[in-house]
This record gives structure tokens, sequence and C-alpha cells, in this order.
């Protein structure tokens, strides 16, 4: 027995995202306990907990709504990843592995959210 959002590839690939960023973050320096590395995390968490949230609706315009949510999450993500390599706190082959991944869920997402519409 299982979620129906347990079945959701978006949402698998949301989860393993979400830990992924997790653990790039951890690199951050300590004074972004607060900032950057905060926001980079509850951002990446939102994504997979707003496709949970939205596949409980009872509507799929409801659950369309809950993937634009995700979507604007992802987009903050990609934009504190923007961030830290400015700042120096993630390598180029990080920040390409993390932004790559990113804009293939940003992908699939939008491909999910026209299935539903």
């Amino acid at each position: 027995m299982s979620f129906k959002f347990e079945n959701l590839i978006i949402w698998q690939k949301a989860m393993d995202f979400g830990e992924g960023i997790f653990e790039m973050s951890k690199q951050f320096p300590k004074d972004e306990l607060y900032n950057l590395t905060s926001q980079i995390r509850k951002a990446s968490d939102s994504v997979a907990l707003n496709i949970a949230e939205g596949s409980t609706g009872q509507t799929d315009t409801e659950f369309k709504r809950f993937i634009g949510m995700v979507i604007r999450s992802l987009a903050e993500v990609v934009t504190c990843l923007h961030k830290a390599i400015k700042r120096k706190y993630i390598s180029e082959d990080e920040f390409k592995k993390q932004y790559d991944f990113a804009f293939n869920l940003m992908n699939m997402l939008n491909a999910f959210k026209k299935k539903i519409e």
C-alpha cells in the first residue's frame, strides 16, 4: 500500500534532488546557516512537499496550482545555486550537476502540468 504521490516519478526525482541539495549545502560556510543554506534547503524540500500535498487535492485544477508552486520553488533553488557559485561555496562541477538535475526536473514538471490540464 502506498500514497498516490509515491508512485509519481516527479516526486521520486524531487526527493532525490532535495537530498542532493541538502548534502551539497553542508559545505556552505557556517555564517550562511540562517541565510543561503536555510533558503536553499527549504526551497528544495518544498518541491517534493508540494507535489505530495497537491496530489491529495480533489481536482486536477488544484493539483496544477500546486505544480505551479513546485516550479517556483525549483526556480528559487536555481537562483540559490547561482548565489552559491558566485560566492564560491560550490565548484563549477557541483553547480552543473545540480543545475542539470533542476533543468531536467523542470522539464518533467512542465510536461506533467500539461498532461493534467
